[in-house]
C-alpha cells in the first residue's frame, strides 16, 4: 500500500520514461487500462453501481483523514457535528477574530456564515509562530496567508503524483475546507450551512464527494430549505413575484466542466454570465482570485450550483427566466460519475479545454446518443489546430453539435463580446424545447446512477411518509383549522375573554361578588367544552411524530411538516405588476400589512397550540376539582413541546390568533425546561419589539442563528421565543447559562393612542414582553417616532422599576446598496416633537412636557445606545447578496448586548422559577 501523499507511480517515476509510463487507474465506470501517456485507449465499463465500485488510491483514501485532523474534525466521524455545537454562545461570540491554526477554520466558518458575512468564504489565518521558532529562509515571509475559495478550479490534477497534504502553518483550500465541514456535520447543520451560504449568494454544493468511504452523496436534504423568489412573466399576461422551493421548481440546468487542461476559468466565466453589471459577482470563486492559487486535496469532484433569478427589472435581467448553473470541480476524467449526472440532468453542457487529444475524443464518443447539447470552449495552443479540427469533425456527428458549437477563447478575445455570446447560446436553448429538471428530479438520476441522496434515510423517509399522510387531508387551510383543530377558533378566544374579564376584575381590588363568580362558571363551563373533544386524526398523528424515540426523526419530521404545509397555505391575493424593488419599499412601512393583506397560513404552530388548547382545559379542570389529577390523558404534552424547543423551533408565548397568553401552557413548559436543565436554569431573556417590516426576525435570525419566520405575512402573528445555549465554560463569565430570545412578530402593528382597543391591546402586549426581559430592542424604521404602545409599555415599566437594558436599532430599510457600516451611534434619540409620543404620554397622565423618551426620567443620554443598520441587501434582490455592513453592524449588536449581560447592565438575571412568578404576575 502507498503511503499517504504518495503513489506507488510517484516512487518507480524516476526509473520510466513519461511515454513508457503503464498503469491501470479505474474510473468511475471508465477503465484507463495499459496506456501511454501520450495515446490512452478507453472503453466504457459495464458495472451498475458505479460510486461504490471504484477503485480509489489507497493514498487517496487517507488523505481525508489526514485533512479532517488537519482541521480538529476527525472526532465528529463517528458523532457528527449538530446544529446546537454551532450556535452556543462561548467567549468568541464576542471577538472579532481571525483564526490562527487551521484547527479554528471550521468554527470561524460557521460563525461568519452565521453572521451571512459576505466574506465568510476569505479566511485569513494569522499563524501565531513564536519568532524563534520559525525558519530562517521564512523570516521575511508575512505572517497572514490569505485563503480564497477554489483557489486552483481549473488546474489540471495529475493522477501519477500527490502533493503533499498542508502543514498547520500552510494554508487549506478553503473548497476542501467545506466538504471536510459538510463530512463531519449532521443533516440539520448541513442543512443550515446550505440555507446560510444561499442568503450570500454563494454556490451550492449538490454533489458532496467522499473518497474515503467510496461513494458520492447527491444533498437533496441540504438544499430542501433553501427558498428562491422570482419575477415571473408569463408571455401574455401580468407579471407576478414567485416564491418556491429550490428543490421544487423546474429550470433548464448548464452545465461547466473542464477537460484535462483549460486555461481559462469556468467559475470566472460562469460569474460573468450570471451578473448584469461590469462588475462580476463573485458566486463561484476562481483561481483568478488575488492569490489563491492552493491545490484542492479532497474538494475534486464537488458539484456546485447557482441559480439565475429574474427582478422584473429589464435593465438588470439577462435572463427573462430561472436558470441552474451546474460548476464540476475537477476534470471529468477523474470524475466520470458526476460528468455523466451532468448530462442527464442539463439542457446543454460547456466543455472548457485547451485542445482535444486521442484520449479526450474516445472519452467524449460514449457519450454518443445523448439529448444534451454540447459546446466547447477552446483555447489552442502549440499548433494544435489541425488537431482540434480533426477531432472536432469526428465528434460533430456524434454529440450531434455543428460549428457553432465551438467557441474559440485566446486572450486577445473580447470579454465582453464572449460573454454577450455565451449568454445568447443560454437563452436559445432555453428558448427551444430543452430539458427542465428539478433537483427532485435531478435526485432520480443520481440515483439511477448509483450516488447516494441524503434524503434516503429510513428515519427521513418515515417522517416525510407520516407527514404526507397528514397533509393529504389539508384541501383548505381555513376548512381544515374549523374542522379539526377545533379547540381554537371561537371557543379558545371566548375562554380567553373571560379569563381576560376575570383577570381585570382581580387586579381592580374589588371585594369578590357574584360578577366573578359569574365569569369562573363561564370559564369552566368552556373548559369543559373543549376537554370534552377527543384529539381528531390529524392532531394525534402530528403527537405520534414528535413522540417518537429518535431524536433525528423527530427533526425530520418538523422540518418535513414546515414545508409540508407551506404547500397547502392558502395563495396570497394577486399583486399588481410591480417589481421587486417597488414591492420590497411598500412593505417596509409601519403598517401590519400581514394581517391586511394575507392571511395567516396554516403551520406547525397551529398544532401546538390546539395541544396548549388540550393541557390548558384540562389543568382548568383539575385546578377547580371537577377531574381528578389521576384522569389526566395531556399532561405530557408540555414535554413534547419543550423537546421541540430544545430542538430549536420557536414557541409561541402569546397566541396570535387571540392575542392572548395561554398562562397554564406556558408555565408548563417553562416548569419542564426548568426539571431538564436542572443547575443550568439561570436565564437572560432579550426581546425584540418593533412594528412588522422592521427587520426584527432577521435581526435575531443573524445575530444568533435563529428560526424566527421572516417576510410579510409569510408568518404568524404571535410573539414566539427560542432558548440559546451558553457554553458551559463561558456561563461563570456571562452570568448566566441560557438566553431566551423573544420575537414579538406582529403583535404591534403601530396603533396610534386614538385607536382605543387596539392601541391599549398593543400596548398591553408590549408592557409584557418588556416586563419579563433583562434586555429589550426596540427595531425601528426610518422614523421619528417609537411607535406609541412601546411607548407606553415605557412609561408604564418606569413606575413599576422594572426597566430592561434597552437598545434602539434604526434600521435602513429602503437602500438597496447601503455605504460603509454605521453600527453606534452614542447620541440622544431624535428630540423633535412626536404627537404619537405625546399622546401616550397624557394617557399615562404624566403631563404635557413629555415628548419622547429623551424626556423621561430613566433616559440617560450618556448611556442609550442608537444603532444605525445598513441596509440589508447589497444590490438589487433577488440576486443581491446581504451587505457586508449589515452583517458587521449585526455583530457589533450582539456583542454590545452580551458585554451589558456580562457587565450586568442588564436587569437581575432569572432563574425559571422566578420567570414563571414573573409570567403570572404581569
Amino acid at each position: 500500500m502507498a503511503s499517504p501523499g504518495r503513489s506507488d507511480l510517484g516512487e518507480v517515476a524516476p526509473e520510466i520514461k513519461a511515454s513508457e509510463r503503464r498503469t491501470a487507474v479505474a474510473i468511475g465506470d471508465l477503465e484507463w487500462r495499459d496506456m501511454d501517456a501520450d495515446d490512452c485507449e478507453f472503453y466504457c465499463g459495464n458495472g451498475t453501481n458505479e460510486a461504490q465500485d471504484s477503485d480509489f488510491p489507497a493514498a487517496e483514501r487517507s488523505r481525508l483523514q489526514e485533512m479532517l485532523s488537519l482541521l480538529g474534525l476527525e472526532t465528529y466521524q463517528a458523532q457528527k457535528l449538530s446544529l446546537p455545537d454551532s450556535l452556543q454562545i462561548s467567549s468568541e461570540s464576542m471577538k472579532n477574530w481571525a483564526p490562527q491554526a487551521p484547527k479554528d477554520l471550521p468554527w470561524n466558518f460557521l460563525r461568519k456564515l452565521q453572521a451571512l458575512n459576505a466574506e465568510a468564504r476569505n479566511t485569513t489565518m494569522v499563524l501565531d509562530v513564536p519568532p524563534d521558532a520559525r525558519p530562517a529562509e521564512k523570516e521575511s515571509q508575512m505572517e497572514e496567508e490569505i485563503i480564497y475559495w477554489d483557489a486552483a478550479d481549473d488546474i489540471a490534477a495529475d493522477i501519477y503524483s500527490f502533493s503533499e497534504l498542508p502543514t498547520p502553518d500552510t494554508p487549506v483550500n478553503p473548497l476542501d475546507l467545506l466538504c471536510a465541514l459538510l463530512l463531519s456535520s449532521d443533516s440539520f447543520l448541513q442543512q443550515e450551512i446550505v440555507q446560510k451560504m444561499s442568503l450570500c449568494q454563494f454556490a451550492l454544493p449538490l454533489v458532496l464527494p467522499d473518497s474515503e468511504n467510496h461513494y458520492h452523496t447527491f444533498l437533496l436534504w441540504a438544499l430542501r430549505g433553501v427558498m428562491r423568489t422570482w419575477w415571473a412573466q408569463p408571455p401574455r399576461g401580468v407579471g407576478s413575484l414567485r416564491e418556491d422551493s429550490a428543490v421544487l421548481s423546474r429550470a433548464p440546468a448548464f452545465a461547466f466542466v473542464r477537460m484535462e487542461v483549460s486555461s481559462n476559468s469556468k467559475s470566472q466565466l460562469l460569474n460573468a454570465v450570471l451578473s448584469a453589471g461590469h462588475r462580476p459577482r463573485d458566486c463561484f470563486w476562481h483561481r483568478d482570485l488575488n492569490v489563491g492559487t492552493n491545490p484542492r486535496e479532497i474538494a475534486d469532484g464537488l458539484v456546485e450550483v447557482s441559480w439565475f433569478l429574474p427582478s422584473g427589472r429589464e435593465d438588470l435581467d439577462v435572463f427573462p427566466e430561472p436558470m441552474a448553473f451546474l460548476n464540476l470541480r475537477g476534470d471529468i476524467g477523474s470524475h466520470w460519475l458526476q460528468f455523466k449526472l451532468l448530462t442527464e440532468v442539463s439542457s446543454a453542457v460547456f466543455i472548457l479545454t485547451d485542445n482535444i487529444s486521442k484520449k479526450e475524443y474516445k472519452l467524449l464518443s460514449s457519450m454518443k446518443g445523448s439529448a444534451t447539447k454540447y459546446y466547447f470552449i477552446l483555447s489552442p495552443y502549440r499548433g494544435k489546430r489541425n488537431t482540434n479540427l480533426r477531432f472536432l469533425n469526428r465528434l460533430i456527428p456524434v454529440l450531434k453539435m455543428d460549428h457553432s458549437h465551438v467557441l474559440v477563447k485566446v486572450s486577445s478575445t473580447d470579454s465582453v463580446g464572449f460573454v454577450r455570446r455565451v449568454r445568447s447560446i443560454v437563452a436559445h436553448v432555453a428558448r427551444s424545447p430543452c430539458r427542465r429538471l428539478s433537483v427532485e428530479e435531478m435526485a432520480h438520476a443520481a440515483r439511477r446512477l448509483g450516488l447516494r441522496v441524503d434524503e434516503d434515510c429510513e428515519e427521513c423517509q418515515r417522517a416525510k411518509d407520516r407527514m404526507e399522510r397528514i397533509t393529504r387531508k389539508i384541501k383548505d387551510s381555513d376548512a381544515y383549522r374549523r374542522d379539526e383543530l377545533r379547540l381554537q377558533g371561537e371557543p379558545w378566544r371566548k375562554a380567553a375573554q373571560v379569563e381576560k374579564e376575570l383577570c381585570q376584575a382581580q387586579w381592580a381590588g374589588d371585594p369578590p361578588d357574584k360578577g366573578r363568580a359569574e365569569l369562573r362558571h363561564r370559564l369552566l363551563e368552556l373548559r369543559a367544552q373543549q376537554n370534552g373533544h377527543e384529539p381528531t386524526w390529524g392532531v394525534q398523528e402530528f403527537v405520534a411524530g414528535i413522540s417518537g424515540p429518535s431524536l433525528g426523526e423527530k427533526q425530520y419530521f418538523l422540518r418535513w411538516m414546515e414545508w409540508g404545509l407551506a404547500r397547502v397555505a392558502p395563495p396570497r391575493p394577486r399583486q399588481p405588476p410591480e417589481t421587486i424593488v417597488t414591492l420590497r419599499a411598500k412593505h417596509c412601512g409601519v403598517v401590519d400589512l400581514s394581517e391586511l393583506l394575507w392571511p395567516e397560513p396554516l403551520g406547525v404552530e397551529d398544532f401546538l397550540r390546539e395541544m396548549g388548547q388540550f393541557y390548558e382545559a384540562e389543568s382548568c379542570l383539575v385546578e377547580a376539582g371537577r377531574l381528578p389529577a389521576g384522569q389526566r390523558r395531556f399532561a405530557h404534552f408540555p414535554g413534547l413541546a419543550l423537546e421541540l424547543l430544545l430542538l430549536g423551533l420557536p414557541l409561541e408565548l402569546i397566541d396570535g390568533s387571540t392575542l392572548s397568553t395561554p398562562l397554564r401552557w406556558v408555565t408548563g413548559l417553562l416548569k419542564e425546561l426548568h426539571i431538564r436543565l436542572e443547575r443550568r436554569s439561570r436565564l437572560v431573556v432579550l426581546s425584540v419589539l418593533g412594528v412588522p417590516g422592521t427587520g426584527k426576525s432577521t435581526l435575531l435570525n443573524t445575530m444568533f442563528g435563529l428560526r424566527f419566520a421572516t417576510g410579510q405575512g409569510c408568518g404568524p402573528r404571535g410573539a414566539f421565543m427560542q432558548l440559546v445555549t451558553v457554553a458551559e465554560s463561558f456561563s461563570p463569565d456571562l452570568g448566566c447559562d441560557h438566553i431566551l430570545v423573544i420575537d414579538s412578530g406582529g403583535l404591534i402593528g403601530g396603533a396610534l393612542a386614538t385607536a382605543g382597543e387596539r392601541f391599549e391591546l398593543e400596548a398591553s402586549l408590549a408592557t409584557l414582553l418588556m416586563g419579563l426581559s433583562n434586555v429589550t430592542v426596540v427595531s425601528l424604521a426610518e422614523t421619528r417616532d417609537v411607535p406609541p404602545a412601546i411607548l407606553h409599555a415605557f412609561l408604564r415599566l418606569e413606575k413599576t422599576g422594572h426597566m430592561p437594558n434597552y437598545q434602539f436599532v434604526y434600521q435602513n430599510l429602503h437602500d438597496v446598496c447601503a455605504p460603509g457600516p454605521r453600527p453606534r451611534d452614542r447620541r440622544q434619540l431624535p428630540d423633535l416633537p412626536g404627537d404619537a409620543s405625546r399622546s401616550a404620554a397624557q394617557m399615562e397622565k404624566q403631563g404635557g412636557g413629555i415628548r419622547t423618551l429623551a424626556d423621561l426620567a430613566f433616559c440617560d443620554p450618556e448611556k442609550q445606545h442608537v444603532w444605525h443598520i445598513p441596509g440589508l441587501w447589497h444590490g438589487i434582490p433577488p440576486m443581491a447578496a446581504v451587505s457586508l455592513g449589515y452583517s458587521e453592524a449585526i455583530f457589533e449588536l450582539k456583542r454590545c448586548l452580551l458585554e451589558n449581560i456580562r457587565n450586568g447592565l442588564s436587569n437581575q438575571n432569572k432563574n425559571i422559577q422566578q420567570l414563571i412568578e414573573l409570567v403570572r404576575r404581569l
